[in-house]
């Protein structure tokens, strides 16, 4: 299983990335350190990272009303790491589109 699990594209982010055009935000393995997402990050995309933030985020309990009654329900535990870029580095996920 690799570090980098996909990059995070929601408003929220890319409120982030807009205000910040170098910083990038991605769901990681959870037993990952920043180092090691460093290096995944600048050997996958070519670019070079300056500072690593990571959060770990607890699964949230959610519950859902059936025909059948009521069906609970866990979501998964993550964690996310946001990627500071040298500046000038950009990575653009939609370049292929």
């Amino acid at each position: 299983m690799g570090i980098i699990i996909k990059p995070i594209v929601t408003e929220k982010q890319t409120r982030i990335t807009e205000k910040f055009p170098n910083r990038v935000g991605f769901r990681v393995s959870p037993d990952a350190n920043k180092l090691e997402i460093k290096a995944a990050i600048e050997a996958l995309y070519g670019v070079t990272v300056i500072k690593v933030n990571t959060m770990n985020y607890d699964g949230k309990r959610k519950s859902r009303f059936t025909k059948s009654g009521v069906v609970n329900g866990k979501e998964s535990a993550f964690k996310k790491a946001i990627v500071t870029l040298k500046e000038g580095d950009i990575i653009d996920f939609f370049s292929n589109i």
